[in-house]
């Protein structure tokens, strides 16, 4: 085969992917990247000091994550592409969602205090870890994570931010400072935990959770 032939077939359209923006309307990932814009609100929110309008963007991000995963299994006529495209597009987005997030939102409460600075580097950092630990080994026995998902940081955070008026700001920033230590432990530990997620029963208690919260953060901005 000449050389020309040969570099014919590499630019043969058949074996060249689609374009980039084109994953972009595949439902789940248009989910993935709602989940993103959730974020980036609460983020906005935590850097602003509004607090409640936080919580609702970052229990959103959980809700479309969960929801671009159910999607995705639901539908037909996805390619190969397809599936790997967004399994690399929602660990990008958690990184931000689960790690980024929180770390900003530590900070945020800590005001800038260089003794958050670790940290926040630590929850960045061990989402990191977690997430390639996962993309390497995948479920243990296809049913159970090892270590703690990080979706549950964000449901767990929300939860806690819930008690902030009883207390301090200062002492606040304490606890979440260790929550939030404690949670990145269990992120990495060797712990089992069940994948959640798949299953109809717990994605129904997770919408009515964020829409209770949602309710209650909006009442509070009132």
């Amino acid at each position: 085969m000449t050389t020309e032939n040969l570099k014919a077939q590499e630019q043969s359209p058949e074996q060249q992917p689609a374009t980039i923006l084109s994953y972009v309307k595949d439902l789940p990932n248009l989910c993935s990247l709602a989940g993103l814009a959730c974020t980036i609100v609460a983020i906005y929110y935590s850097i602003l000091g509004v607090y409640s309008a936080a919580m609702i963007g970052m229990i959103w991000a959980v809700a479309f994550d969960w929801a671009d995963g159910l999607i995705a299994r639901r539908m037909k006529g996805r390619t190969g592409d397809d599936s790997a495209f967004g399994g690399q597009l929602d660990v990008l987005i958690d990184i931000v969602s689960y790690g980024v997030g929180p770390a900003i939102l530590l900070l945020c409460i800590g005001k800038f205090d260089i003794l958050y600075l670790p940290g926040a580097f630590l929850i960045v950092a061990g989402s990191a870890i977690r997430l390639s630990y996962f993309s390497t080994f995948g479920l243990v026995g296809g049913k159970k994570y090892t270590g703690l998902a990080l979706d549950n940081n964000n449901i767990i955070l929300v939860f806690i931010f819930l008690f902030a008026g009883f207390f301090s700001e200062d002492t606040f920033a304490i606890i979440l400072y260790a929550s939030c230590l404690g949670l990145t432990a269990l992120n990495v530990s060797q712990l089992k935990t069940p994948k959640l997620s798949g299953k109809p029963l717990n994605v129904f208690i997770l919408a009515a959770y964020t829409l209770g919260l949602t309710a209650i953060y909006g009442w509070m901005l009132l």
